[in-house]
């Protein structure tokens, strides 16, 4: 036949296939979900999510330098506190003897500027009805009054050594609130990572298990519904209106569209959040022998960096960054 087009050609030796590959995962993009606890002695394995742990304060430094040797770009901390530290604000969120805030100091003090710690600022782990805010005595959150405790906990962060906040509560403002209330206390260089287009998502269940979570009901309220694409990029307009310095979608695999959306729309660095659920139903599959376990990982990597995402929150971020080379 006398074809003078075929693509096969580039696909014909694994060096081709890397040489003109359109989309790449580097561990300099990839940022690693983590969880402090309070008041255990040991790694805590999280039964939901296989291979990732509650860590002390100790292993919580042993983890992070393995993730810079590793190359891996950031941690995203987020902090379980002993039940009885959990009240209606969440006051111990932005404690500085919190556990949370004694993370970051931990990681900050282990590895310095090597690895990007970005905080979780949200108040569900830290509140006896596990919901992101303040709850009026009808059960719905109040937006405004959630705002100033946002503020204070992302200030103690910068303070506890964070190089990045990240608010996740889904409340009008709360990225404006954020930014003045850090630019006044002298900490301008702080960024902003915001859950921009967080939906209301099934896939975070193993996550909640994660955190001891006390929620009763759902979220619906605040966090988005799934049926809507367009809004996902009006929230992350917004949010960079507000002074995000970056936007992030959550979840990634099922709101690839959305990720697009915003990727082609924004000037500013577009982050994916590959949630417990992803994670888990993937890792369900591998153990059942039904799929590649690596190839798929990889797969699932590559969509959301295909999409736009130009940083990736994964848990499977450490074993990426140290299994290179994969064949796609």
């Amino acid at each position: 036949m006398d074809l003078l087009q075929r693509p096969r050609r580039l696909r014909s030796t694994k060096a081709l296939r890397e040489l003109v590959a359109e989309t790449r995962i580097s561990p300099s993009q990839l940022m690693y979900p983590a969880f402090v606890r309070a008041g255990i002695t040991a790694p805590e394995p999280i039964s939901a999510l296989p291979g990732q742990y509650q860590h002390t304060l100790d292993s919580i430094r042993a983890l992070a330098r393995e993730l810079v040797e590793a190359g891996v770009g950031g941690i995203d901390l987020f902090g379980v506190p002993l039940p009885e530290q959990k009240d209606a604000i969440g006051s111990n969120a932005w404690a500085e003897a919190g556990i949370l805030n004694q993370g970051i100091s931990a990681i900050r003090e282990e590895v310095g500027d090597a690895l990007v710690i970005c905080a979780d600022t949200c108040l569900d782990e830290f509140t006896s009805h596990g919901h992101c805010g303040v709850v009026r005595d009808d059960g719905t959150v109040d937006n405004d009054a959630t705002l100033p405790l946002y503020a204070k906990m992302a200030l103690s962060q910068a303070q506890a050594g964070a190089h990045m906040v990240s608010p996740s509560g889904m409340m009008d403002g709360q990225v404006r609130y954020i930014r003045q209330a850090l630019d006044v206390a002298g900490f301008s260089d702080v960024a902003i990572m915001a859950y921009s287009a967080k939906y209301a998502s099934a896939f975070f269940g193993p996550f909640r298990g994660a955190v001891g979570s006390t929620l009763k009901g759902n979220r619906r309220t605040y966090q988005q519904d799934p049926a809507n694409r367009k809004e996902g990029l009006r929230e992350a307009l917004l949010d960079i209106s507000e002074g995000a310095d970056i936007v992030m979608v959550k979840p990634a695999s099922h709101y690839l569209d959305v990720v697009a959306d915003v990727a082609a729309t924004v000037q500013v660095p577009v982050a994916a959040y590959q949630v417990s659920g992803e994670y888990a139903m993937l890792e369900a599959a591998a153990a059942k022998g039904w799929i590649d376990r690596e190839r798929a990982i990889q797969e699932s990597l590559i969509s959301i960096a295909r999409a736009g995402a130009d940083v990736i929150l994964t848990y499977w971020a450490l074993e990426v960054a140290k299994r290179s080379g994969v064949e796609r």
